[in-house]
């Protein structure tokens, strides 16, 4: 889970309700659609993404902005993917129930395996995601079947005080205070606890959070060598260093089951803590699930994990045209084109034949 575009690209709960509603939308042939629970190798575990898979010549005016809002709004996931290829790598979207976000790890780990089911992408194989926060590189795993690699912007740690609500908050609940405190360039808050808290058992207190907060806070302590380690804190068979919880009620997220950002941004932490350069993280909701870490290249932090496939279908959902204009309210009826545009390496020329609509 990422953090919010604060742009008329990405309107709130509110604009998009007015923007167009279900009836706008009319069946056609449809589009490939999957919902992939990433980060976990179990059903019922992991965090949920639906991926949409756009193609450029079957969709004139397809991909709009309001438009992936509505359906993100319907499909009720912690993110929902849209996927545009660009000549032989792709453009990446994602899409919260209320609005566009910048990042978001497990819906890119879904996406990819996503291609590997519509079989647009081979065992070992990789490619580029040309997102909002840059390219991303990413392939599929050569020999285990659901795996994936991706490299993510890490965002930097900076030390600062709690904030004092955050501090009174955490003593009520879990008994204890915050260890160390940290501010981030993705927007995100990062608080380290004592191991002995009970973190796992932490009720949900995004409705509790205030001001910066709410825009995501990442809750974590070491598992050290604990020998009540929980069995499952594994991936592939090594026992998790850390665990996380992560909410972001600002951003439409009570709780994010498993939040690949958020590992990214706190995995360089937990790597010079350890002297290693290899860490696997846990997340301990009601959804579990984890990944290793590692150090990428370029400042990036390469995130490694499982997916699984919950359903396979086809969205029949395309809009009327002249909805999405008049959405708008004043915007042009390109927007949504050029939002597109500029996640491009090189965008094309306005008369250039290699278009993606």
């Amino acid at each position: 889970m990422p953090n919010f575009i604060p742009s008329r690209s990405s309107p709130g709960p509110k604009s998009v309700a007015g923007a167009c509603s279900l009836t706008a939308l009319s069946s056609a042939e449809g589009l490939p659609a999957v919902l992939i629970e990433a980060f976990s190798d179990r059903p019922g575990a992991g965090n949920g993404a639906a991926v949409v898979l756009l193609e450029e010549q079957e969709l004139p005016g397809l991909g709009s902005d309001g438009w992936m809002q509505l359906i993100a709004g319907s499909l009720r996931q912690s993110e929902t993917a849209f996927l545009l290829p660009h000549g032989e790598e792709w453009l990446l979207r994602w899409f919260t129930p209320t609005r566009e976000v910048l990042l978001c790890g497990h819906a890119t780990l879904a996406s990819l395996l996503a291609l590997r089911h519509w079989q647009r992408l081979g065992a070992g194989a990789g490619t580029h995601f040309h997102t909002r926060s840059g390219p991303l590189q990413v392939r599929l795993d050569a020999e285990q079947d659901g795996m994936g690699h991706l490299q993510l912007p890490s965002g930097g740690l900076q030390e600062a005080l709690p904030p004092p609500a955050l501090f009174t908050l955490l003593v009520s609940k879990l008994g204890c205070g915050v260890e160390r405190f940290w501010r981030s360039g993705l927007g995100y808050c990062v608080a380290l606890l004592p191991q002995s808290a009970p973190l796992a058992s932490l009720e949900p207190i995004g409705a509790m959070l205030e001001g910066e907060l709410r825009l995501g806070l990442v809750l974590m302590q070491s598992l050290g060598s604990l020998a009540d380690r929980h069995a499952l804190a594994q991936v592939g068979g090594i026992s998790a260093d850390y665990q996380l919880r992560f909410f972001a009620p600002g951003l439409g997220i009570e709780e994010d089951p498993v939040t690949g950002s958020a590992h990214a941004l706190v995995a360089p932490y937990w790597m010079e803590r350890l002297g290693r350069s290899y860490v696997v993280g846990w997340q301990c909701s009601d959804r579990p699930g984890g990944m290793g870490c590692k150090a990428g290249c370029s400042g990036m932090i390469e995130l490694s994990g499982m997916g699984r496939l919950l359903w396979d279908g086809t969205l029949k959902a395309h809009p009327v045209r002249g909805a999405e204009e008049s959405h708008n309210s004043g915007d042009s009826p390109n927007d949504g084109r050029e939002s597109w545009w500029a996640l491009a390496p090189q965008p094309p020329r306005p008369d250039s034949t290699n278009t993606p609509f």
